[in-house]
């Protein structure tokens, strides 16, 4: 009986696309419970239920919260490089939606919490809208 043999680089030798290892369901876990911190502390800020929790979880918030976002726009950048612009561009978003509301005499936890949902939320979107490939249409290159 002859068996064939599969060369190493065999693209059919590989685990499909969907499947993860251990590390990347690790990963996921580990984001989706991020994911579920940040809102609870969302949540609880907006609600005004007073527990000790309250405080951590809605500062998590308000720093995951636009550093996802960021870091979700700035896709194709080196791991660390992102995270670093991520976090800074967290801190900054937070400290301009604070001095905004500070300089309108609008200030509320809850007003700032909304802030940085809303801004989250829109930059999440448009980072996740499909990117154009090429050159637009009529411009050339002279």
């Amino acid at each position: 009986m002859h068996t064939k043999t599969i060369p190493h680089g065999d693209p059919y030798d590989r685990p499909p696309s969907g499947a993860r290892g251990p590390v990347g369901t690790a990963a996921s876990l580990a984001l989706g419970a991020a994911a579920g911190a940040g809102g609870l502390g969302a949540v609880l800020a907006l609600a005004g239920v007073e527990s000790p929790l309250r405080a951590p979880l809605a500062l998590f918030f308000l720093l995951a919260a636009p550093a996802g976002a960021i870091a979700a726009a700035l896709g194709r950048m080196d791991p660390l490089g992102r995270a670093v612009a991520a976090g800074a561009g967290a801190l900054a978003v937070d400290l301009l939606v604070a001095q905004g509301m500070l300089t309108l005499h609008l200030w509320s936890i809850r007003g700032g919490v909304v802030a940085v949902a809303v801004f989250s939320l829109a930059l999440a979107l448009v980072g996740a809208l499909p990117q154009r490939a090429g050159r637009a249409p009529g411009r050339g290159a002279g």
